[in-house]
């Protein structure tokens, strides 16, 4: 039996304008820009996938399961430029089969810098999901599938206003050094690092890992004509899907949401292979395979071992580390210049609220809002200056013409932030 876990992120940054040094207002972000990137993405990926995925599950009558993070930035540009986009998650949430997992609300890397800002950002994320699809997330993924040991015993230790806890456990990436003989296709656990990760709980916090080589083979692969396997037909992956029987019960499926129709064009027949998949491995040995969401997993199946994680893992680039957004003097210049601000725009929201004056709260509140929006971990990865093919992935999302100029328009908007915060 092999039971695939189906796990999509659905993201979208806030991008920034031009921002020079002579420019001093407070207007950051280029909504035109936003606006239509997000049109265009709902268009070719977004309406199209999701209708795609509602059909699915209405056609297996259930037995076809998906799962979402969904960042609250992009929940936030559906909401103004595609609402009906909201509209069509909401139908699946609605069929019961699909599982939203929780997120930081501005797909930060917030864990890695402010404690304090990653646990307000994850209760704002899951406030939003659950008042626009009536879920409390059960299970965590962080941002870019960014992961330590210290991560899980943080999770682990989030409890609900009622004392339970919070999340049964968190998706992470598998990866062959940390690994080494073992498989990706089972449930594992933390190392025993805290009580948090087994009190109060019928099972041990749990760890779900993606199978990198699967996954890749459709968000990255499916169109190259130069693979080998090349056209990968719903039926081949299937059987290769079956195969994990005997090494492993899961296949955690992980991947951008974008893959489809978006980095995968309509016509390399993504669509047709998606809309395939479901009854293939359902086909290759009847009633051997199925469809499960993360919470079921953790429900169903007890981890087998220890994923030791002592340093940050992620699932971005061939070294699957910090180095995407940590791995130039300018990334690491940026991240402690911005997260060096939290605590005077904090305290200037504190001293707005104390002072009673209803404009000085609402540029106090407009201040820390934009400030979260400059925590996305898209801004970094811009100012990324890695060569060859993960240069090249860089470049490809990138707005800017260099990861030079990437930084520099950063810096200009926090030096206006600067202003503005003395000011308030």
């Amino acid at each position: 039996m092999a039971t695939v876990v189906f796990y999509f992120q659905v993201h979208q940054p806030y991008r920034l304008r031009r921002y020079s040094v002579f420019d001093n207002d407070p207007f950051y972000f280029e909504d035109s820009k936003n606006g239509a990137i997000a049109e265009k993405v709902a268009e070719k990926c977004y309406r199209p996938t999701t209708k795609l995925l509602l059909d699915l599950v209405r056609r297996h009558e259930g037995n076809f399961r998906i799962s979402y993070a969904i960042t609250g930035t992009v929940l936030d540009q559906f909401e103004k430029f595609t609402p009906d986009v909201i509209g069509l998650f909401q139908d699946l949430a609605e069929t019961g089969c699909c599982e939203f997992v929780g997120e930081t609300y501005y797909h930060s890397l917030s864990f890695l810098y402010s404690r304090q800002e990653f646990a307000d950002q994850v209760e704002l994320h899951s406030q939003k999901i659950q008042n626009l699809f009536g879920q409390r997330p059960k299970v965590f993924r962080n941002t870019e599938l960014i992961y330590s040991n210290e991560l899980a015993l943080a999770l682990a230790g989030m409890r609900n206003p009622d004392g339970s806890p919070r999340f049964k456990g968190v998706l992470c990436e598998g990866t062959d050094p940390l690994l080494g003989y073992r498989s990706p296709n089972y449930v594992y656990r933390p190392p025993d690092i805290g009580p948090a990760l087994t009190e109060d709980r019928d099972k041990p916090f749990g760890l779900l890992l993606k199978n990198f080589r699967l996954s890749d083979d459709v968000a990255f692969r499916f169109s190259n004509r130069a693979w080998e396997e090349w056209p990968l037909t719903a039926e081949k992956f299937a059987r290769w899907v079956h195969q994990i029987n005997g090494d492993g019960f899961l296949c955690n499926l992980f991947m951008d949401y974008e893959t489809f129709g978006e980095h995968q064009w309509a016509d390399t027949g993504i669509f047709q292979f998606l809309d395939k998949l479901p009854e293939a491995i359902f086909d290759v040995v009847p009633g051997e395979n199925h469809f499960a969401t993360p919470s079921e997993v953790f429900d169903r199946f007890e981890p087998v071992g220890v994923y030791d994680v002592p340093e940050y893992i992620s699932w971005a680039d061939t070294e699957r580390d910090l180095t995407a957004w940590r791995g130039n003097a300018m990334q690491w210049n940026a991240l402690e210049e911005m997260y060096r601000m939290e605590r005077a725009i904090k305290d200037r929201i504190v001293e707005a609220k104390d002072s009673g004056d209803p404009e000085r709260q609402k540029h106090a509140g407009y201040l820390l809002e934009d400030w979260r929006k400059l925590t996305t971990s898209d801004h970094f990865y811009y100012m990324c200056t890695k060569f060859w093919s993960d240069g090249d992935v860089h470049k490809y999302f990138s707005p800017y013409d260099s990861p030079y100029d990437g930084y520099i328009n950063f810096m200009n908007v926090l030096d206006n932030m600067r202003t503005r915060m003395a000011k308030v």
